[in-house]
């Protein structure tokens, strides 16, 4: 077979032709890229994005809803491949076990910067005087002693229901309320439209932050973090991913986003669209953003990423 395959080659080079070794492709069992989506429309906005582009390159990305327990041991036992919100460092005690245990790995680079995560009131409970964590308890009585966060199991929730537990900043009659994103925002619109008292889980980036009058709470550095929760948030992969699909790993670790793309995609996500199409809407509409994200990229066939997405955008 050597000999053969020598003589061949030379026969090519004799006759003008030009040989080229295959490109590399990825394994058959990478090109299903299965996504987790804590419910959140930011990470339905970024898993969308990302999406988009891996269809356009071959791929074929899934969704699963999930919490964030249930993602990180998904992810433990490889149902799940990639997770785009990792928010650090309200998620830090729910994942770090995990990545402890060399069951996760967490790309180095965030995807984002400059996020927050901490709670709110809308702005006329605030000019009333509810402006810190310690203020809380003045203010009980006109909250009803509720709490708004999010869905339950929810690393948030979590931090609120430890405050409560532990009575910290006075919080020992108040109670958790769980409800799903959608359902706590449009509980906190209703109050703010009536101008009624209430304190709830808010971060940006997130359309709430122009739908609603709204002002973050400061001195909850000590469970939430400083400056109002700054977040960054990180991208994570079952450990043992890269090695096996690497060229969907150079992508996701190429992924950047900002608050006003991802404010941008959530708005159209919000208002009722698929996040696949919202997603694609606004790359259609900003070509620029998948050159960085793209930089050393294949596709699945194993041709240049770019051109070959770029085209798929434009049809």
């Amino acid at each position: 077979m050597k000999r053969i395959s020598l003589t061949l080659v030379a026969l090519a080079g004799m006759l003008g032709l030009t040989t080229a070794p295959a490109q590399a492709q990825e394994a058959a069992a990478c090109q299903k890229v299965r996504f987790a989506d804590v419910g959140w429309s930011d990470i339905a906005a970024t898993t969308g994005l990302a999406s988009v582009v891996l269809e356009a390159m071959g791929y074929q990305p899934t969704v699963t809803v999930a919490s964030v327990p249930i993602t990180f041991a998904g992810m433990k036992s490889k149902q799940l491949d990639a997770f785009l919100g990792y928010w650090n460092p309200s998620m830090t005690p729910m994942i770090e076990p995990f990545v402890k245990a060399g069951q996760i790995q967490v790309f180095e680079t965030p995807n984002l910067v400059g996020a927050k995560y901490t709670l709110a009131v809308p702005e006329a409970l605030h000019d009333a005087g509810l402006k810190d964590f310690k203020d809380l308890p003045k203010f009980a009585k006109a909250l009803e002693g509720k709490i708004y966060g999010i869905e339950p199991g929810n690393d948030g929730n979590a931090l609120i229901a430890d405050m409560i537990k532990k009575n910290q900043y006075g919080l020992k009659d108040f109670k958790l309320v769980e409800s799903s994103e959608a359902g706590m925002l449009a509980q906190v619109q209703r109050a703010a439209r009536g101008k009624k008292p209430i304190v709830f889980l808010g971060w940006e980036p997130h359309p709430m932050n122009v739908q609603v009058k709204m002002k973050y709470l400061t001195g909850g550095d000590d469970v939430f973090g400083p400056n109002f929760g700054e977040a960054r948030v990180f991208t994570a992969v079952p450990s043992g991913y890269e090695a096996k699909c690497p060229n969907v790993v150079t992508f996701l670790k190429n992924l950047q986003f900002t608050t006003t793309i991802e404010n941008e995609v959530m708005q159209g996500i919000l208002n009722k669209g698929k996040p696949n199409q919202v997603a694609r809407d606004w790359l259609v509409k900003h070509p620029q953003a998948i050159e960085p994200w793209l930089k050393g990229v294949k596709t699945f066939k194993g041709e240049d990423a770019l051109p070959v997405v770029r085209k798929a955008l434009q049809g």
